[in-house]
């Protein structure tokens, strides 16, 4: 009788095995496949971004203007407005994207993104204070927003202390108000001839971006994504607590790293195009929804991106006569995801961390 069940647990022991294989394997097999979804989706939308429109271009011709060919009316509009738009579209996205992930999943609170803790509005203010009382332009603007981010991040950490969750994101509200009350102070003494430029900064456009500034975003996502993919290997730890990740032997450094690239990540975006509106804020929801409720980066940044794209192309042709800054568009959309959040939250969890 023993024989015999030695035989059945040995007969049983390789299918237990199988099945703990096949369960583990089973997220990576769909976070495989939802990537390569996410990145089909991109390139639809970049194609109908760049092919379509009020002016068609044929895929045969685009490949002849990328080759250098000068197709009279084609040339100048694929490689000066529509080519330009949507791949500053996507490096914006994936910048706002993935920052907001690492925002929202490092903090475990929904409401955490750079729109609604400040950070956004920090660059934003810096820039217009650059543009309309220190006369700047170009490059420095940009570095001045860089730096208007990195400083409402600090000052928020700072006021929230170790808590972080919900006071953490009270104070960024309270900062973002600060903000907005510089912003519109600002844009009263601004010059009427920069009156455009100023709005660009309020609303978020990917319109008008020279090739040499989004050459300088793609060179600083160069350097920030492979960083915070490194980092991000403890991102499940950092996930369950500070405690928790402590104990899992992740330092705290590696959280308030991770932290500081997303932080970086969502100021080089909102220095190229502005503070395009709650695409940091709806990206992570999305792609964790998407992901059975698994955090992933990469899906944030593929979102990201999907969303300012489809966000573009709305604004410059749902209207006749009538082009919409991005930021408009993805406004619009994510303000009622926000309410329908604030709604929900109580009952789901939407509690942040606690206050020790």
């Amino acid at each position: 009788m023993s024989l015999t069940l030695e035989r059945r647990e040995t007969s049983t022991a390789p299918d237990a095995v199988e099945v703990v294989r096949r369960a583990r394997r089973a997220p990576r097999v769909h976070h495989r496949r939802l990537v390569a979804g996410l990145v089909l989706a991109l390139a639809g939308a970049f194609a109908v971004r760049v092919l379509l429109g009020d002016y068609t271009v044929t895929i045969p011709d685009f490949v002849r203007i990328l080759g250098g060919e000068q197709i009279p009316g084609a040339t100048y509009i694929v490689m000066e407005s529509k080519l330009p738009r949507a791949v500053l579209a996507v490096l914006v996205g994936v910048a706002f994207g993935v920052g907001g992930a690492i925002f929202q999943t490092t903090l475990r609170n929904p409401l955490a993104s750079p729109d609604i803790v400040g950070v956004s509005l920090g660059a934003s203010a810096a820039a217009v204070s650059a543009i309309a009382l220190a006369g700047w332009s170009g490059w420095p603007v940009s570095a001045a927003a860089v730096l208007g981010a990195l400083g409402v991040a600090l000052l928020v950490r700072a006021v929230a202390g170790d808590h972080g969750g919900f006071r953490l994101v009270l104070a960024g509200i309270g900062l973002a108000a600060a903000m907005q009350s510089v912003i519109q102070y600002v844009f009263t003494r601004v010059d009427e001839w920069d009156v455009q430029l100023v709005l660009r900064w309020l609303t978020g456009s990917v319109n008008g971006v020279a090739w040499t500034g989004i050459g300088l975003l793609a060179v600083a996502l160069a350097v920030l994504l492979p960083a915070t993919a490194w980092a991000a290997r403890s991102l499940a730890a950092s996930e369950l607590g500070d405690d928790a990740a402590a104990g899992l032997g992740v330092g705290r450094a590696r959280t308030e790293l991770l932290m500081l690239l997303g932080v970086l990540l969502v100021a080089v975006g909102v220095a190229a195009a502005g503070p395009v509106a709650f695409v940091a804020f709806l990206s992570g929801p999305i792609a964790r929804a998407l992901n059975r409720g698994r955090t992933t980066l990469p899906a944030a940044g593929l979102v990201g991106a999907v969303i300012v794209l489809v966000g573009d192309h709305v604004g410059a042709y749902a209207v006749a006569d009538l082009n919409l800054p991005v930021g408009v568009v993805t406004g619009a959309f994510g303000a009622p995801f926000l309410l329908w959040l604030l709604a929900r939250g109580p009952r789901h969890g939407l509690r942040g961390r606690r206050a020790a």
